[in-house]
């Protein structure tokens, strides 16, 4: 079986052939950021070259196409028609969209406490227009436990409005109203771009007659998605990039120690990410893009603006600070502005590009501050390996700073500082080795680091993910991200563990419909059960279970 995968980075768009578990080709094409599309199609055409034509090929492509839509502002106009019901003052919230209140309420376990106003429903159309080109996203505060508003709602819109409806009870079956509305605003304003993504790969997999088994794209949280589910949920596309560095890591690593620090060096940015006791940490809450606080589960990553081509800045005092922007093409490959990438070509660190144009460039810059070309060359690198080392260490602190939940968290805190740092991307070779030896820690630099990411997508298993909410005092069971709800049998007995089996056997229901194999791994993300007392009586129990299948990555000889 053969799997191409295809990340496409700030810089540089790479792509890998893996066949099995081994590395057939890797292909690299510079990434233009005025049409992503046309440099996914370039690598897709570079790394077909190298496909034999014996055996069935599968693409998984780690896009930034919903990221960079929502960082850059430029989603769909989008509007929220939100159902909060009492005791929720949108005002206060601040939310950064036009969200229009509807009466009507749901109650915290999903009974339907007022129903929707008809003359409302029907006043929505001169509040929202016809909807052309534009998009809305309906969110109730409890839809996750009961989503009949949503769906009435959507019922109503479909009659007339004629852009994109998304619905938050499909897209995370948590609590926290915000972020369900922040996260159905955001996928609600991607969407169109995404369907036109998914009908271009559509017309160039015709085109080219590339006879692909499958297309799959990356998730947030490592996972896979088909191309048509990401048309229905592209939020769960963002930061699919630091998915895949992590994915490349677990893929490629040999690395023994429990806990290391992932580092991901590009040309325009730096990702970092954590493994803690083996497992890579995952955000709590949901990612946080462009200030947005979403229910969307991510690896956890930081990123910040520090790569091989980014500006540098001299102060008066001789202190250089590298980034945060991007200074474009290094003068060793042809550019104008000097970047460390020139100062690791001159110091001959690595063989990049014409060495003789960036001793040039350092020596024009290195006059003014009364340096050697190879004395400038230098303090560059360790301005870029220090501020490297300033941003591992606010990531450990942030983790430290996280709040425990469990009293075995608390008797046993754990030990989250690296020991080790495993790292990737072109520029790996030079920087890791100086970032490990500032952390006095033993470092590994992956094999096929320039092209890692690709194969970290390549490597990527689907994911799935379900949760349950149980009532049975109503005997009603809940699967919100499948529009689903449906009675209990013989409520009295049903218990969290009942509930968990039920979680656990829907998941591998629409798995085995979805094409996954039966051996496919579930884990409980996420479990609570509360006993419901009223008049010193136990009335009944509510139970949530959210449960996934494992993001897994297949292990690829290095």
């Amino acid at each position: 079986m053969y799997v191409i995968g295809i990340d496409v980075g700030g810089t540089h768009t790479d792509a890998a052939l893996l066949k099995d578990s081994s590395v057939a080709a890797l292909a690299k094409v510079p990434t233009d950021h005025g049409d992503l599309f046309a440099s996914t199609r370039r690598a897709l055409e570079e790394i077909w070259r190298h496909y034999p034509g014996d055996g069935p090929v599968k693409l998984q492509l780690s896009t930034t196409l919903s990221t960079n839509t929502i960082v850059e502002g430029r989603g769909a106009p989008t509007q929220v028609v939100a159902v909060p019901g009492p005791g929720v003052n949108l005002a206060s919230l601040k939310l950064p969209f036009t969200v229009h209140e509807l009466q009507g309420y749901m109650d915290h376990r999903g009974r339907e406490a007022a129903p929707l106003d008809s003359q409302e429903l029907k006043g929505l159309r001169a509040l929202l227009g016809t909807g052309e080109g534009e998009a809305v996203a309906v969110v109730g505060k409890f839809s996750q436990r009961n989503p009949l508003h949503e769906q009435k709602i959507a019922a109503e819109l479909e009659q007339w409005y004629k852009g994109t409806i998304s619905l938050g009870h499909r897209l995370s079956g948590r609590a926290n109203f915000p972020r369900r509305m922040i996260t159905a605003f955001l996928n609600a304003s991607v969407a169109s771009q995404q369907l036109d993504f998914t009908r271009m790969w559509q017309r160039v997999l015709e085109n080219l007659r590339i006879p692909l088994e499958d297309v799959l794209v990356l998730k947030a949280d490592g996972g896979t998605m088909t191309l048509e589910e990401s048309g229905q949920r592209p939020i769960e596309t963002i930061l699919s990039g630091p998915a895949a560095s992590t994915m490349g890591v677990q893929a490629l690593t040999s690395c023994k120690e429990p806990n290391y620090l992932l580092v991901d060096i590009g040309g325009t940015t730096t990702d970092l990410a954590a493994v803690v006791d083996g497992e890579v940490l995952y955000e709590r809450d949901g990612a946080v893009i462009a200030g947005y606080r979403t229910l969307v589960p991510a690896v956890l990553t930081r990123s910040l603006g520090l790569g091989g081509d980014s500006e540098l800045h001299f102060a008066e005092d001789g202190q250089i600070t590298v980034g945060p922007r991007r200074a474009g093409t290094p003068v060793c490959l042809g550019g104008a502005q000097l970047t460390p990438t020139d100062a690791v070509s001159a110091l001959e660190l690595a063989q990049v590009g014409s060495r003789v144009k960036a001793v040039e460039a350092l020596q024009d810059c290195a006059v003014r501050y009364g340096l050697t070309w190879a004395d400038l060359a230098k303090r560059i690198i360790q301005a870029f390996v220090a501020q490297l080392c300033q941003a591992v260490e606010s990531l450990y602190r942030e983790l430290e700073s996280m709040p425990l939940y469990t009293v075995r968290e608390v008797l046993n805190p754990p030990e989250l500082r690296p020991q080790a740092v495993v790292g990737l991307g072109a520029p790996a070779p030079v920087f890791i080795p100086k970032l490990a030896e500032a952390l006095n820690l033993p470092h590994e630099v992956l094999p096929f680091s320039a092209g890692a990411n690709a194969i970290g997508a390549a490597a990527a298993a689907a994911t799935l993910s379900i949760t349950v909410h149980a009532d049975t005092e109503l005997a009603r069971l809940t699967i919100p991200e499948l529009g689903l709800q449906e009675e209990v049998e013989r409520p009295l007995f049903f218990d969290l563990a009942k509930a968990r089996r039920a979680a656990e056997e829907r998941l591998r229901e629409l798995a085995k419909t979805q094409g996954f194999g039966e051996d496919a791994e579930i884990y409980v993300v996420e479990e609570e059960s509360f006993q419901m007392v009223r008049g010193f009586r136990t009335v009944g129990q509510r139970h949530m279970v959210r449960t996934q299948l494992r993001p897994k990555v297949r292990r690829v000889r290095g």
